[in-house]
């Protein structure tokens, strides 16, 4: 027989449960905050926007989304990763935060491999090889050319030291023997803005942050960094076709929470994600500026991440990039 003592805990267990399981279900109850830990403006911010208003729909509560730049994504990281762990606050991440960072950045405030749940894999991001209008070259192999031409003489721009457009703009460095000097800003926002003013020549950026300047002539896109050309910019090679076989790199976006939320709301808002992100309004608007819509379990996310992380630590090794 079991005595009372013991049937009294398990009572309590099971009705414990029940209610975490019932949370879940209702959630949410109030307004939900989505931080973006980059200025607005750039690829993270755009898509996060995106899926904000669409979970905004589906749930019938507010999703708000706040940006908090700075320290390549630390600070609106560390936010999420000390708040309460209900689910109501939540990080749209991204392959510099997740997977970079804690390569590059020895100290960072809060534990990578543990301060978060991942939830679902939002989108990945092909990045676009651009030049101000006022640079000659029309083609990847163009520019080459010119910045084989005057060594030092030509700068680019990246959202932030190590993020995946500084470690695209390197790898086209180490692959084509060209020396480009980086400027580094916070965030794919003013990294565009200056592109656009002239006051830098090259930027590897997300076509989802930059698709729009393209086609409205404000800038020029010589190639796309992903294995296949995007829809957004059809004509638009890639730089494996056109001038560097094999290149491959992009960047990807994605939902987490802060590590210890329960799981069943974590199963609950990544079955959320990936019913607004089935959705095939949704998937065209992605596709149309340039995002390739794909969604994950939390299992699988975090499986990406820990390759992700891999890799990234071996090129910051090879290449000894920092952010000094």
């Amino acid at each position: 027989m079991i005595n009372r003592p013991l049937a009294l805990a398990m009572a309590f267990a099971v009705a414990a449960l029940a209610c975490t399981g019932a949370g879940a279900q209702s959630f949410p109850t109030r307004p939900v905050t989505l931080v973006v830990p980059f200025p607005p403006g750039g690829g993270s911010d755009t898509g996060g926007r995106i899926i904000a208003e669409q979970l905004t729909k589906r749930w019938g509560q507010p999703v708000i989304v706040d940006n908090k730049g700075g320290a390549a994504g630390q600070i609106g990281a560390d936010f999420v990763a000390k708040a309460p762990r209900d689910g109501y606050t939540l990080l749209l991440g991204n392959i510099g935060t997740q997977a970079i960072n804690p390569s590059l950045y020895p100290k960072l405030p809060y534990d990578p491999d543990s301060a978060f749940a991942p939830v679902s894999l939002v989108a990945e991001l092909p990045l676009a090889m651009m030049v101000n209008p006022a640079v000659p070259a029309k083609t990847a192999a163009e520019f080459i050319a010119q910045a084989k031409s005057r060594p030092g003489q030509l700068t680019y721009s990246s959202s932030g030291a190590g993020g995946a457009p500084h470690l695209a703009a390197e790898m086209f460095k180490d692959q084509t023997g060209t020396f480009i000097l980086h400027v580094p800003y916070r965030g794919g926002g003013p990294a565009i803005a200056d592109l656009i003013a002239g006051h830098v020549q090259l930027s590897f950026m997300t076509v989802l942050e930059a698709s729009g300047h393209i086609k409205a002539g404000k800038l020029r896109a010589l190639a796309v960094t992903g294995d296949k050309r995007v829809a957004a910019l059809p004509d638009v090679p890639t730089l494996a076709e056109s001038a560097l076989p094999g290149f491959n790199a992009i960047s990807w976006i994605g939902l987490l929470a802060p590590a210890g939320t329960p799981p069943d709301l974590v199963e609950k808002i990544a079955a959320d994600v990936r019913a607004v992100m089935a959705d095939e309004a949704v998937k065209a608007r992605f596709a149309s500026l340039g995002a390739v819509p794909r969604t994950t379990s939390p299992q699988e996310f975090s499986k990406l991440i820990a390759a992700d992380k891999n890799r990234y630590a071996q090129i910051i090794r090879s290449r000894k990039i920092t952010t000094q």
